[in-house]
């Protein structure tokens, strides 16, 4: 780990330049970076660490996490220290900067950290589904102590209260029900809680799918792909990624595992294993496709053994599978480059082209076991969730209003004749 201030400053700032931020940005990024040398040296301090940031932050700026809605100058400011952080700690920039520290206290919250790790080496559970139930916990953990509980002061009262106070989603509350009524098992079967609280959760009516999926008009997609600038090398990159996203509907961690192993030249498919559901699909190669594919293998892609296809190019992380998380990013980067209307209050990652997909295939009229081929669905029903945002098939659906024959209908009361 370095921990020289100078060093790890130059270090970062190579990172930003190789990863070809635009030129203002890199200029205030490092502007911080000067504020903070200036600091140092009035402590008289030559080494950092992730403390010495967060106490420059919060003598700074008031705090070293990231408030909701803060300013853009605020947040870059924050950004600028953060990078510096993370860098130290991961070799890498974090994806966002923290607004929660997820810090667990007394009793509970030691059991709480007990059961992410049930999760994690026992049930073995994806890190992301374990980072979810951090924050469930978290909250709740947060509620007893502060208002002095223990299991056995748990009610349905108590627990309703709580829901109402966290202010969660339909969506939200469904899966922190469920988070916390385990994790309440879980304690009573260790025996850390004399009585089975998990009763006092009780379960909801919640349908994963009733809400409207999140689309893209196709003149939205190709203003996207057209946004990007391909003469660069991470212009090849992105461009790749978001034409497995627009063309295939990927979903992000298929585009990360996308391997050489999952091309047949020969034939011109793609066939592969779905990492979400384990199944296997097949995909024709496309014209568009495979030309990215080459052009990016020939002048952009990092000489690197891994077998996937798409790599990092940022200099630590060179030659390495990208993350979900950088997915998104790409694909929010140029939604924002594209100008497309009303993207920031919408979803904008992979996932929301994968929707628009699907959605488009419908009002081209292909056939429902076709769309749920290309999506790689296991069942027909499952890619029936598209429909409700097909509103031209849907007035095909619509049923004339039946002649009115009761004699109450033909009644004239006191504002005439119905």
């Amino acid at each position: 780990m370095v921990t020289n201030f100078e060093e790890l400053v130059a270090l970062c700032d190579e990172e930003l330049q190789h990863r070809e931020y635009e030129s203002n940005y890199y200029v205030r990024i490092t502007a911080q970076w000067n504020a903070l040398r200036e600091w140092l040296k009035s402590k008289e301090i030559s080494e950092f660490s992730e403390a010495i940031g967060k106490q420059y932050c919060d003598e700074i700026f008031g705090t070293h996490l990231m408030p909701k809605r803060a300013p853009a100058h605020f947040r870059e400011k924050l950004r600028a220290v953060r990078m510096l952080i993370s860098y130290q700690r991961n070799g890498d920039f974090e994806f966002r900067c923290p607004s929660v520290e997820y810090t667990f206290h007394g009793e509970i919250g030691l059991a709480a950290l007990r059961y992410l790790d049930y999760c994690r080496d026992e049930l073995m559970l994806a890190e992301k589904t374990i980072e979810n139930k951090r924050v469930y916990l978290y909250n709740f953990c947060r509620f007893m102590n502060g208002k002095g509980m223990k299991y056995e002061d748990l009610s349905i009262e108590k627990t309703e209260c709580f829901f109402s106070s966290m202010n969660y989603s339909l969506a939200s509350r469904h899966n922190a029900a469920r988070t916390i009524k385990l994790f309440l098992q879980f304690v009573y079967d260790e025996g850390t809680s004399s009585k089975d609280c998990s009763v006092f959760i009780l379960p909801d009516n919640y349908k994963k799918d009733c809400k409207l999926p999140t689309t893209y008009e196709e003149d939205e997609i190709r203003e996207l792909i057209a946004s990007v600038e391909r003469a660069s090398p991470i212009g090849k990159r992105d461009y790749l990624i978001l034409l497995l996203a627009t063309e295939y509907g990927w979903r992000a961690k298929d585009i990360t595992r996308f391997s050489f192993d999952d091309i047949d030249w020969d034939k011109n498919v793609i066939h592969f294993v779905q990492h979400k559901t384990d199944v296997s699909v097949e995909f024709p190669l496309l014209a568009t496709v495979g030309n990215a594919i080459i052009d990016y293998l020939k002048h952009a892609r990092p000489a690197t053994d891994a077998p996937e296809i798409i790599v990092s190019m940022e200099n630590v992380n060179k030659g390495k599978p990208l993350s979900s998380p950088t997915i998104h990013s790409v694909v929010t980067k140029y939604m924002k480059r594209a100008g497309i209307k009303n993207w920031q209050n919408k979803k904008h990652g992979p996932h929301a082209m994968r929707h628009s997909l699907a959605t488009n295939l419908l009002k081209k009229n292909v056939a429902m076991p076709v769309i749920s081929t290309v999506m790689g669905h296991q069942r027909t029903a499952t890619t029936g969730y598209y429909i409700s945002v097909d509103y031209d098939k849907l007035k095909q659906c619509a049923l004339p209003m039946p002649v009115l024959r009761s004699p109450f209908y033909s009644k004239e009361g006191r504002y005439g004749k119905i």
